[in-house]
């Protein structure tokens, strides 16, 4: 199954050597939650901070339940700081 993943910032060195402007099409298996995608790309849960899937936020507690089909976009940040 294909999906897009975005890493942005310092979470961007987990895409594949096709990435462009910080995505890339990705296969994955069916089935797979959020947390099981980040795992399988190797990001440490704790860094993957913000988790946008398909433009809405998934809160920490989801990202176990949450389920992926095919074309969705998972988007993901490490935590920022700024001002």
């Amino acid at each position: 199954m294909n999906i897009t993943l975005k890493c942005f910032a310092g979470l961007a060195r987990h895409l594949p050597a096709h990435a462009k402007a910080n995505a890339a099409k990705v296969e994955i298996n069916e089935k797979m939650s959020v947390h099981q995608v980040i795992d399988f790309f190797k990001i440490d849960r704790e860094e993957a901070y913000l988790v946008i899937l398909n433009g809405v936020f998934i809160c920490p507690p989801d990202r176990d339940s949450t389920i992926l089909v095919e074309n969705d976009t998972l988007a993901l940040w490490p935590e920022v700081a700024g001002g």
